[in-house]
């Protein structure tokens, strides 16, 4: 794997939100086709809609070029809700969503983290699997569209 940096993300640089929207959208319809889902709604995001989000991001850059995200929020109760985790195809397998959620996890320590995927995306189950966390739920979200809840809760 190549040295990654990672960093907050600010939105409102056009520069860095036009960045972060390309390799969301190149990820994003990498698991739309998996899920057989082509409306998924982070694929079809405007650049403004993105810009006005509320999220908190961080970047993964290698050799200056952003490469994967993931963004979050902190809920009332302390629980951290991930809302996006994607790296861009070119880049998959090369461990920079394990090196994000770790870097997560660092800069907000947090009694419980909340994330949802597509529950046939099997690389997102076992990606978080691996790093601890456990199915908590199955939702359908449209026609033979199910979505998998799941939590990692830090040991007390």
């Amino acid at each position: 794997m190549k040295a990654l940096d990672i960093v907050p993300l600010d939105l409102t640089d056009d520069e860095v939100a036009v960045a972060l929207l390309s390799v969301q959208r190149a990820s994003y319809a990498i698991e739309a086709e998996l899920i057989g889902f082509p409306e998924l709604p982070m694929l079809h995001e405007t650049l403004d809609e993105l810009m006005a989000s509320d999220e908190e991001f961080l970047g993964a850059y290698a050799d200056g070029v952003l490469v994967g995200a993931v963004s979050w929020k902190r809920l009332d109760d302390g629980t951290v809700d991930i809302y996006r985790l994607f790296v861009h195809p070119d880049a998959h397998r090369q461990g920079i969503a394990s090196t994000l959620l770790e870097m997560l996890a660092l800069l907000e320590p947090t009694h419980r983290t909340i994330v949802s995927t597509g529950s046939v995306n099997a690389p997102a189950l076992a990606l978080y699997a691996g790093l601890g966390f456990v199915v908590v739920g199955v939702r359908e979200v449209g026609p033979g569209i199910g979505l998998t809840d799941l939590e990692r809760r830090a040991i007390p």
